[in-house]
């Protein structure tokens, strides 16, 4: 009964001592003891080089120790590139596969070679005061009782004022979630994922401090789990005979922890899988590095969690796993904290006035043939409007709401997959897929502190941003009511499980419904088309139905487009080179910066046209459907503000406010072109084609003011506010003088009719 066991414990001692050997093998290049890789370590960090282009050669970590002794800098960042270059692969491949213990080695080698600090330091800390009571002990009883265990290891470590990060080598690859197995426990990897969930930032112990009660000396205990158990009696026996210690809060070293979840984007999961997720812990100054919708390349060591307590009895063998993090890169900034190098900076004043307003609405998905002022529409969307904040608190948002409406196979759900591409802070969701606490925020119990937090829902992950929301018609109707406030007053109120506040959702909502009748009926109103409320219609600043209509020309073009682009995998040739994403986000986050506003002349001209669209709006739809409210003269205002960046401009123009006008008469028109193309009528238009258009304009104009002269600059804003262009008005003009109906000035700024306005 007894030579089972002791065969037991003797198996378990060779694989003791075949553990150790195999841990001193790996110490590093040929080491047979860790000391030798802290001697190797040493000489790294004092004897590496770099060659700056400022200062010349000198010691990259010497001078970077030299700035934490100043207590200036509180990270060490070690390069393994440095390393490999300095010392070898071996040693490299070991810090990358053993990093947890060669972090507390080069912590040991950087204590060895810390210079003293060569400036006044302005506070001493707590590490200082015991310091400082460690010498006046020392100098009373000439010898410190702790030198005999392990209590200067712990109180050098609560003297580190420091955090030890490694890098990895540039050849390094990101590794997909589901990629990552159990082989990869301790060694250091580098992974990529959408933050889906960030914690508060909380206290960790680090280094607890007791304190004797009868002896008075001070006893450490290093703690490096989230757990661990206090010590009640005083180990020192020099000092006393079981002492009863008190915890001295004043005195311990705490750290800054921040749990964050990451899971898989979407392109990464497999079809028919859940998409995988990763807790990640952040310590130190790389907490707040990120927040909830960031895309992320996390680098950290892969380490398993042990259950503990009655977790641990139904989890048997299974521990959770989690990310201690060491580097946090964020993609795609948002555009505050966008930083321009100098070579896109330069390409940014290059390209200020070269008709930059055309050429970016053209480089959206260049791919998708034709919607040529729904990409302008959309440009405007992501440049936005000034918010406007009140001295009594009421706030005016600058944010953009954009509804594409219409058949089916218009390319709208591919439009707004590029929009959250290009944008740097986008979600992208569908109607059917979510929830109503899925779009604002849900209560959750948090796992660390097991109370209840707030997660927050696709609008206020997109805050300061674009919330993409497809097939939008397909919602229910209780979760549709919860975009109300955001879209208006862009705030997500909560009052669950004792939680009542309320979260920013300071984004802009683009949109995508498809008809409630498979296609568009032009009979029937809008909101029975969509079947949408008239209360949500409303807060859209563009509604815009996109109708898939045969026609001849248009078609052919069409079919010619898509089959290039299948052919070659790109878009056809356009008249300058595309811009990339990279630079339209640099441009955009340039011109956030400019707050236009609108200046006095301008102003009145504005309420003019809101008046006239008003009396527009009342004769043409004879009160069906009221597009036109005061959220419509807020539309054109936040409009003509984003042209106005465009133009990096501090005010707003005449020919702003003409634009603008003219995007919002397209986008109304269509809808009721739709409707007269089925009644036959075309009293807004007085006629079928763009020239017919233009030309009704003009001779309306000539009967209203019973002129036989036009000034051609009094008809230009109505021509252009009711949707044509200026190309369309000079072909107008070009075509009537050919059929003697007016002739021009030589310098086509007044037309004169003939037979006294006549045709």
């Amino acid at each position: 009964r007894q030579l089972p066991r002791r065969k037991g414990f003797a198996v378990r001692g060779s694989l003791s001592r075949s553990f150790q050997r195999g841990m001193s093998a790996a110490a590093g290049d040929g080491d047979t003891t860790y000391d030798e890789a802290i001697e190797k370590l040493v000489g790294f960090l004092q004897d590496f080089q770099e060659d700056d282009v400022i200062d010349g050669l000198q010691n990259k970590y010497m001078v970077m120790l030299q700035e934490v002794a100043n207590r200036t800098k509180r990270v060490v960042e070690i390069e393994l590139d440095d390393v490999y270059e300095s010392i070898g692969e071996d040693m490299a491949e070991s810090i990358r596969k053993n990093t947890l213990r060669y972090i507390e080695l080069i912590g040991e080698a950087i204590d060895k070679c810390m210079p003293p600090p060569n400036q006044h330091l302005q506070q001493a800390d707590v590490a200082d005061v015991l310091m400082e009571a460690r010498r006046k002990r020392q100098s009373t009883h000439g010898a410190d009782v702790t030198t005999t265990d392990e209590g200067n290891q712990v109180f050098a470590q609560l003297c580190r004022r420091y955090e030890v990060r490694i890098i990895p080598q540039a050849k390094e690859k990101t590794i997909d979630l589901r990629h990552v197995k159990a082989s990869a426990i301790g060694s250091l990897l580098t992974v990529k994922g959408i933050v889906t969930r960030v914690t508060e930032v909380k206290p960790q112990m680090k280094v607890a401090t007791y304190t004797c009660e009868q002896g008075g000396y001070e006893v450490y205990q290093e703690v490096k789990g989230r757990e661990f158990m206090p010590m009640f009696t005083c180990p020192i026996t020099q000092c006393c005979s079981n002492g009863r210690l008190h915890l001295q809060t004043r005195g311990c070293k705490f750290g800054k922890f921040q749990e964050v979840k990451i899971q898989e984007e979407a392109d990464s999961v497999p079809i028919g899988h859940v998409p995988r997720m990763l807790t990640v812990h952040l310590s130190g100054e790389l907490t707040r590095s990120c927040t909830s919708g960031d895309t992320i390349t996390v680098t950290g060591v892969f380490l398993p969690i042990p259950h503990t307590g009655f977790k641990a009895i139904k989890a048997g063998l299974v521990n959770d796993t989690y990310l201690e993090a060491m580097a946090v890169e964020k993609h795609k900034k948002s555009y505050l904290d966008f930083t321009a190098t100098e070579e896109m900076q330069q390409r940014i004043n290059e390209m200020q006035g070269d008709d930059i307003y055309a050429k970016m609405a053209q480089s959206i998905a260049p791919e998708i043939f034709g919607h040529e002022d729904v990409k302008k529409a959309l440009l405007l969307l992501m440049v936005g409007g000034a918010t406007r904040q009140m001295a009594d608190g009421m706030k005016i948002r600058g944010d953009i709401n954009i509804c594409l409406m219409g058949d089916p196979g218009v390319a709208k759900s591919q439009l707004l997959k590029h929009i959250s591409s290009v944008a740097p802070r986008a979600v992208y969701t569908t109607g059917k897929g979510s929830s109503g606490v899925g779009l604002t925020a849900t209560v959750i119990r948090d796992v660390t502190t097991n109370e209840f937090v707030l997660e927050g829902g696709a609008l206020v992950l997109a805050d300061m941003g674009i919330c993409c929301i497809d097939e939008f018609d397909k919602m229910e109707e209780g979760d549709r009511t919860a975009i109300h406030e955001v879209m208006e007053q862009q705030t997500v109120s909560i009052a669950k499980a004792g939680i009542t506040t309320t979260l920013n959702a300071r984004t802009s909502v683009l949109a995508a419904a498809n008809p409630a009748f498979s296609r568009y009926n032009p009979t029937r109103t809008p909101e029975e088309n969509i079947n949408l409320p008239a209360a949500l219609l409303s807060r859209f600043d563009l509604l815009w139905l996109i109708l898939d209509k045969p026609n001849l020309e248009r078609d052919m073009l069409l079919a010619e487009h898509v089959t290039y682009v299948h052919r070659y995998s790109t878009h056809p040739e356009l008249s300058f080179e595309a811009l990339e994403p990279a630079f339209m986000r640099a441009y955009i986050s340039h011109i956030r910066q400019f707050e236009p506003s609108v200046p006095e002349e301008v102003s009145q001209y504005i309420v003019e046209e809101y008046v006239e669209m008003r009396k527009e709006a009342d004769d043409a739809t004879s009160g069906c459907f009221g597009f036109t409210s005061a959220r419509t003269l807020l539309a054109i205002l936040r409009l003509s503000q984003a042209l106005a960046r465009l133009r990096c401009s501090t005010e707003v123009s005449r020919e702003d406010i003409q634009e603008a006008r003219r995007l919002m008469t397209l986008s109304r028109s269509s809808i009721l072109e739709a409707r007269q193309d089925e009644d036959g009528s075309d009293a807004m238009r007085g006629g079928s084609d763009p020239i017919s258009i233009v030309y009704n304009i003009i001779k309306d104009h000539a009967e209203k003011t019973s002129a036989v002269a036009v000034q051609l600059a009094d008809v230009r804003p109505k021509i252009l506010a009711k949707g044509r262009t200026q190309q369309e008005l000079d072909r107008c003009l070009d075509e009537y003088q050919e059929l003697n109906v007016w002739h021009l000035m030589a310098d086509r700024t007044i037309i004169r009719f003939v037979d006294n306005g006549g045709s």
